[in-house]
């Protein structure tokens, strides 16, 4: 049965839809001025690049140069745009044009990526425009960098991004902090959205990588075009999108501890320049990095399936609809590979002592509807999505991380209950590609409904006696029912002063409602359940405005100053029943905000050979919310109880400085210390005033040398070694700073061969076999880092 808040809300989006889509119609059958565009794209020897794709940015318009390099847009209408081109070896291109009627041929030259930079194009304003000209910090990987860094994990972004850290509390989900703003909770503090949709919370985000085009992690609070959550910083996923050519890629992964990936993908066109279909898939697994000594067995064997799937229909030459639907089903015999503390994990690695163990069942999933108007007055972008995700233990899960029968935990309800729904609709206006204006701007307007109905059981066994209870051989079961909804309205616009200075400014307005239902029982064995907290109900809700100011000042085409201030809004929540009396649930907690600035200078030289960008910020966080983690229920009680300041530098170094050699350095240093915090421990209240902010090294930092040696033949071969060192700095996992991870190095590498379409690679990760502290609860669980592992890639594109 439909939950009715979910069915109002879907049918006034519907009805909203479908106004504003009779109106997109009409301006799209207006007659307008328009030509063909046509071109040839050909390499530094002028030979034609066959299948290179080209496409005006922020438009419809997107073609595929033929075996002679030569392609044709047809029907663009009057106006200035930006053209990108990229080809599989070749550093991408963006290249200003002026469409006037039917514009005269142009050849278009590619060089080597050997031997050039790409000009990388980012979507991080809500439009496509190039990466050195955002007025605030952000990094990119490409499709190829995804595939040299081995990118399988959103969690290998660690290091790679400056003051990015990412953790594994053991469950298979990926919490992730930027510049000491930290994931403490199921609602992130760093939004990711995949293909345009917001990953709402843990529970239905997707970390696995599919057929990635690009990632952009935006760094530092971005609440005036993301809202809620996105006080840490925003990644961008974009995956790679079907068009007119047909295109394949295959690849199979094999590594010890009997690791399996193997990933599938097709592209094609099934009505040339209308309907365009693409799947592609993942399945992984292997036996797992822990034994469980209580039975002497693999402990966290498990494997995952992953789908991505689109329909994309061409309407117009200005009116598009893309349907996508992602699924990913994940079985884990296994799940919270904790050690009871950090010196057990480290004297015993990868090893635990469970008495109760289960399969995890995960399933996501996600379908999004997009329709994309590209005009000559204004582009329209209205995106419709729905998430769903279904998580539970088969069979009792081990709550006290030992071999006694003292606590385990309970969710298999059925069907209905631990079934997370998430609605999400937005709509978007911003200027058109073709604009010749001074002003560029975006505006819209987002929604969502949240549905959470959990209920779990915590049961004490026989020796409940060894974790404090006075009684044995029951169940407490708490059932917790959230319904969130919210709505925002945002604007920005950008005004060029002169060529050299731009002005940015941006607010959003985000109202927020929650209500959380409450009801406890006591299950004794044999018995039947008696109410101990009748069904009762709180609610709360939130209002915020995030401005945001930017001034950019481009001293040439290749070197760029900025500084920008920013707001940051973590919505706040109200607190569930576990079953702990003594921690009382429906308390509510105020929403946390943030205060950002930063100065930055993005500089190209030598041809587009050399980047170098640095950046300095200081972020001032108030109402900050600090967690407790409420055993055995893995029930979080968050209050505002502090302040925190963070401050530091960051810089991304990237260089071909001869033919065939990549040198990429990233650094970054934070320092986030409370500058008010108060928490309470034992019945009393502890000023921590001055610790370190948890999940935060200090220092990040990533060198990675890569060089490809032309070995020539018929195919192009080329033989490829790669080396990357990675560093942590310091790191807490506890507010009173008393669980620590020394700073520490993990060096990777890997070695092959590769063609315009096969590769073939050994790697090797974690080569010292560094034992390190990956993720801890601050009551002392630990959860190690990988060990290392080596295997091998065979890849091909087609």
């Amino acid at each position: 049965m439909c939950d009715p808040y979910t069915f109002k809300y879907t049918y006034f989006m519907r009805k909203l839809f479908t106004l504003l889509l009779l109106i997109i119609i009409a301006f799209s059958a207006r007659s307008q001025t328009s030509g063909d565009f046509s071109g040839t794209v050909t390499d530094s020897k002028n030979q034609p690049v066959a299948g290179a794709s080209v496409y005006l940015l922020n438009t419809n318009y997107q073609t595929s140069a033929d075996k002679s390099g030569k392609f044709v847009l047809k029907n663009i209408t009057t106006g200035k745009y930006t053209l990108h081109i990229s080809a599989i070896g070749y550093a991408a291109k963006n290249i200003p044009v002026n469409m006037i009627g039917t514009s005269r041929p142009i050849t278009i030259q590619l060089n080597d990526a050997s031997n050039q930079l790409d000009e990388v194009t980012v979507s991080a304003q809500k439009t496509e425009e190039q990466a050195q000209r955002v007025p605030f910090s952000i990094s990119t990987l490409s499709a190829k960098q995804i595939q040299d860094y081995r990118l399988w994990d959103l969690k290998d972004l660690t290091a790679i991004v400056p003051n990015l850290n990412s953790g594994a509390p053991g469950d298979g989900r990926t919490v992730t902090g930027i510049r000491g703003i930290v994931t403490t909770s199921y609602d992130p503090a760093v939004a990711t959205y995949v293909d345009g949709v917001n990953q709402y919370g843990l529970d239905t985000y997707i970390p696995q990588l599919l057929d990635v085009d690009r990632i952009e992690v935006l760094r530092g609070p971005q609440g005036t075009l993301y809202g809620r959550n996105a006080t840490g910083g925003v990644i961008n996923v974009i995956t790679k999108q079907p068009s007119n050519t047909l295109s394949g890629f295959a690849g199979i992964d094999i590594g010890n501890y009997n690791q399996q990936r193997y990933t599938l993908g097709i592209k094609a066109p099934l009505v040339k320049d209308k309907l365009y279909l693409g799947v592609a898939g993942i399945y992984s697994g292997f036996n797992g990095f822990y034994t469980n000594t209580f039975n002497n067995t693999h402990f966290d064997k498990q494997h995952y399936f992953l789908g991505n799937y689109y329909l994309k229909f061409l309407a117009t030459s200005k009116l598009a609809f893309t349907l996508n639907v992602k699924n990913y089903n994940n079985r884990n015999n296994g799940a919270f590979t904790l050690a009871g503390s950090p010196d057990e994990a480290l004297s015993h690695p990868f090893e635990v002592n469970q008495n109760a163990t289960t399969k995890m069942i995960d399933n996501t999933f996600q379908s999004s509807l997009t329709a994309n108007y590209s005009g000559s007055d204004f582009n329209f972008t209205s995106q419709t999505s729905y998430q769903v995700n279904n998580r539970y233990y088969t069979t009792p899960i081990d709550g006290d991380f030992s071999p006694i029968d003292a606590v385990s935990i309970v969710n298999n309800y059925g069907g209905k209950w631990n079934k997370v729904k998430t609605t999400i609709q937005e709509f978007r206006f911003t200027s058109p590609a073709s604009s010749t204006s001074k002003l560029k701007w975006a505006a819209g307007t987002y929604g969502f409904y949240h549905y959470a109905p959990n209920k779990q059981g915590t049961y004490f066994g026989d020796d409940a006696a060894a974790v404090g209870s006075p009684i044995s051989d029951f169940t407490s079961i708490n059932t917790n029912t959230d319904r969130n909804y919210g709505l925002a309205i945002y604007g920005q616009a950008t005004y060029s002063v002169s060529e050299q200075f731009d002005v940015t400014a941006g607010l959003r307005y985000d109202y927020e409602h929650k209500k959380e239902n409450i009801m406890g029982e006591f299950l004794p064995n044999g018995g039947e359940s008696m109410v101990t907290r009748s069904d009762t109900s709180s609610t709360a809700h939130y209002k915020a405005f995030t401005p945001k100011v930017s001034l950019a000042y481009h001293v040439s085409a290749h070197n760029n100053l900025f500084a920008t201030y920013s707001r940051g809004f973590r919505a706040g929540g109200i607190t569930e029943l576990g079953s702990d009396p003594s921690s009382p649930p429906l308390y509510s907690f105020k929403p946390e905000y943030s205060n950002n600035f930063e100065v930055g200078s993005k500089n190209d030289f030598l041809d587009n050979r050399l980047r170098v960008n640095v950046t300095a910020f200081y972020t001032r966080v108030t109402d900050a919310q600090v967690p407790t983690l409420v055993l055995p229920d893995a029930i979080t009680i968050t209050k505002n109880a502090g302040k925190l300041s963070s401050k530091g530098i960051e810089a991304e170094i990237n260089a071909t400085p001869i033919k065939g050699l990549e040198f990429d350095y990233n650094f970054g240093y934070t320092h986030a210390r409370y500058t008010t915090l108060v928490v309470g421990s034992n019945g009393e209240e502890v000023n921590l005033k001055g610790n370190k902010q948890i999940y935060t090294p200090n220092i990040t930092s990533m060198l990675a040398l890569q060089y490809g040696y032309d070995l020539g033949g018929p195919l192009k071969t080329k033989l490829i070694a790669r080396g990357e060192w990675r560093y942590l700095g310091d790191q807490y996992f506890d507010l009173a700073n008393q669980i620590e991870q020394k700073g520490y190095s993990k060096f990777n590498a890997r070695v092959g061969v590769s063609t315009k379409r096969f590769g073939l690679f050994f790697w090797e990760s974690n080569i010292a076999n560094k034992k390190y502290i990956d993720y801890a609860y601050d009551f002392g669980a630990t959860h190690l880092g990988n060990p290392r592992t080596y295997g091998v890639s065979l890849n091909t594109t087609f």
